[in-house]
C-alpha cells in the first residue's frame, strides 16, 4: 500500500491577481490614483510598510472571490515593495489607510459597501476622493475609526500619516504636519529639480565669477608689489650712486655739501 501526504486545500485556491477591468474610470481618476500613489510612496519610503495601488485585497482565507481592489492603500508594519495582491492572514496586517477615487457611478458600492467592509476590517482611514465633484461635497470625504465606528473627518487630517489632505483642482495636495511642507507631485518634482539644477548653475558661475575676479585682484595686487619693489629697488640704486659721487668728491678733497 503506498502512503499519500495530504493536500492543503488551501495551496489548490487561485487568488487572481488581475480581473481585466480598467484601472479607473476617467483619465482624472487615473491621474489622482496614480499620483496619490506616488506621493505617498516618496513620503513613506523609509518606513515600515507598503504602498499599493489598484491590487486586490483579499481578506477571506479560502474564498478568492471575497476581494476588493481599493485605489490606493497605505498597509504599515509589513515588508516594503510592490505586491501583485495583498492577502491579510498572510501579511498579518490589514491597510492602514484607503483612498478611493470614486465617481456618481460607483457612489453605492465606494460609499455603503466598501466602507462597512473597511470599518469591519478595521482599516484605520477611508477617504473618498471625487475628482470631477460628482457627488462628494467640497470632492473630499475621510472617515476614521473610533472603537469599530466609522466617524467623519472634521479636521481634513490624516493622523496616521500625520498628513493634512487639500482639495488643489483634481488632485489631493498632502501637507506634513511637522513643517507645513507639501508632498511634491512628480510634475512639481521635475519642476523643483529643474530650478535646482539651474541655481546650482547659477550658484556655480557665480562662484567661478569670484574666483575670476579674486585672481584678477590678486594679480593686480602681485603687479603692484612688483612696481613698487621696482621703485624701491630704483630708489637704492639711485642713492647708491648719490653716495658713490659723494665718495668720489671727497676723495678728491670736494667738500659733497658746498656743491649746488
Amino acid at each position: 500500500m503506498t502512503a499519500t501526504l495530504p493536500v492543503s486545500v488551501e495551496s489548490e485556491i487561485f487568488y487572481p491577481s488581475a480581473d481585466g477591468q480598467p484601472v479607473a474610470e476617467t483619465y482624472d481618476h487615473l491621474y489622482a490614483l496614480l499620483t496619490t500613489l506616488e506621493v505617498l510612496k516618496q513620503y513613506l519610503a523609509n518606513r515600515q510598510g507598503t504602498v499599493l495601488g489598484n491590487q486586490f485585497l483579499y481578506y477571506a482565507q479560502g474564498f478568492p472571490k471575497l476581494r476588493v481592489a481599493p485605489d490606493v492603500m497605505v498597509i504599515f508594519d509589513v515588508a516594503p515593495g510592490g505586491r501583485d495582491n495583498y492577502k491579510i492572514w498572510e501579511e498579518g496586517q490589514v491597510p492602514t489607510v484607503i483612498f478611493e477615487m470614486t465617481s456618481f457611478g460607483t457612489k453605492g458600492q465606494d460609499e455603503i459597501f466598501k466602507k462597512t467592509l473597511y470599518e469591519q476590517l478595521g482599516v484605520k482611514e477611508y477617504w473618498l476622493f471625487d475628482p470631477k465633484g460628482e457627488w462628494v461635497e467640497q470632492q473630499l470625504r475621510g472617515y476614521r475609526l473610533r472603537g469599530d465606528i466609522y466617524e467623519p473627518i472634521q479636521d481634513g487630517r490624516s493622523e496616521p500619516l500625520q498628513l493634512r489632505l487639500v482639495v488643489e483642482g483634481r488632485l489631493i495636495g498632502f501637507y506634513r504636519e511637522d513643517t507645513g511642507e507639501k508632498l511634491l507631485i512628480p510634475d512639481e518634482l521635475v519642476e523643483a529639480l529643474g530650478q535646482e539644477v539651474l541655481a546650482r548653475q547659477q550658484a556655480e558661475e557665480l562662484v567661478k565669477q569670484e574666483r575670476q575676479r579674486a585672481e584678477q585682484e590678486r594679480q593686480r595686487a602681485e603687479q603692484e608689489r612688483q612696481r613698487a619693489e621696482q621703485e624701491r629697488q630704483r630708489a637704492e640704486q639711485a642713492e647708491l650712486q648719490i653716495e658713490q659721487l659723494k665718495a668720489r668728491l671727497r676723495s678728491l678733497n670736494v667738500d659733497p655739501d658746498s656743491i649746488q
